[in-house]
């Protein structure tokens, strides 16, 4: 199974040969085996040459940049290696049509709500005070099948959200404070959490679409825009709570995670160069976890259940079947 590689130090990546060299004073000259990995994630200052850019993109790689607070900065994409000139304008058609867009929109609002709620119920078994998130959140989302517009689908969306972040507190035994979500900056260690593990969800999520037909900057739920891969959006929303919240959730009641692994400056809190790579960790575990699928009868891990779920838009757009979203069975 392919792997994500992190480079969380200043250096130098170069090609020799039919090899990528990362150079540090930390690790020094060291080989990436680029015949078992899916992409690259750059936290460092690094420099690439046009040999390294191309090598990568020869092997389908993808180079995710993020900066020296952790923000997620833009992607390095290479030529689509998949192209489907009959898919793109299905893709299109779908979008174009609000009944059509709204239908898919619902759906993907609908599987992330469901993990959500999944998500309270779990620790409502085994931590008291949780009952009343479980009963609101159940409320809100009778209000998905009446949505007429995205903005009011965005709207419900946004209430489901703001009661499960609510629950947080209760969730983590007020291990760290968590009041309200803020993003531009994150001003507390929650909400960079939140933030950073969101960022390296919808990467993860955009490698998964490039290694289908896709076209990532057409969407459904989020608008499509400029300089953004909006698709990677709408589908990272189904898998934030099933990935990244839990793995949250594990780092801090596990108390892996603590206050001296994030740095705060004025309002702006962010993870450290020590935190990153306990958050990188879990999540590449948690990627990585096997679970038996029902309908494919065998086991299958969580990060091939996102391209699994790209197939399934696939076929939706294509009329083959119905698109429904993963909803948490386990």
């Amino acid at each position: 199974m392919k792997r994500s590689i992190y480079i969380n130090t200043n250096g130098r990546l170069s090609r020799k040969d039919n090899t990528i060299y990362l150079e540090s004073e930390t690790y020094g000259k060291k080989p990436i085996p680029v015949n078992n990995i899916q992409e690259i994630f750059l936290f460092g200052e690094v420099d690439l040459n046009t040999k390294a850019i191309n090598f990568l993109a020869q092997n389908n790689i993808t180079l995710h940049v993020f900066n020296y607070y952790g923000y997620y900065m833009g992607s390095f994409y290479p030529r689509e290696h998949l192209p489907s000139g009959f898919l793109l304008v299905k893709q299109v058609e779908k979008y174009k049509e609000e009944h059509k867009r709204l239908k898919i929109a619902k759906e993907i609002i609908n599987g992330a709500s469901h993990n959500i709620l999944k998500n309270v119920k779990y620790y409502a078994n085994r931590k008291e005070g949780l009952d009343e998130y479980v009963e609101r959140i159940e409320n809100e989302r009778k209000n998905i099948k009446d949505a007429k517009t995205i903005s009011e689908l965005m709207g419900v969306e946004g209430r489901i959200r703001n009661i499960y972040y609510s629950a947080f507190e209760t969730i983590i035994e007020g291990k760290f404070e968590f009041k309200n979500r803020t993003m531009n900056p994150p001003d507390n260690p929650i909400n960079a959490l939140i933030s950073f593990g969101n960022s390296m969800m919808y990467s993860i999520v955009l490698t998964e679409i490039y290694n289908t037909q896709l076209n990532p900057t057409i969407s459904y739920l989020h608008e499509p825009g400029e300089r953004r891969f909006s698709l990677s959006l709408d589908i990272s929303e189904i898998f934030k709570p099933i990935i990244v919240d839990r793995v949250i959730f594990s780092l801090i009641n596990q108390k892996m995670i603590r206050e001296e692994h994030f740095d705060q400056e004025l309002e702006m809190c962010y993870l450290n160069e020590q935190g990153r790579v306990l958050f990188q960790r879990e999540f590449e575990e948690k990627l990585g976890t096997i679970i038996k699928h029902p309908k494919l009868n065998r086991s299958v891990s969580y990060r091939r259940l996102i391209r699994l779920e790209c197939y399934k838009l696939i076929k939706h757009l294509l009329d083959e079947e119905e698109y429904e979203s993963l909803k948490m069975w386990w």
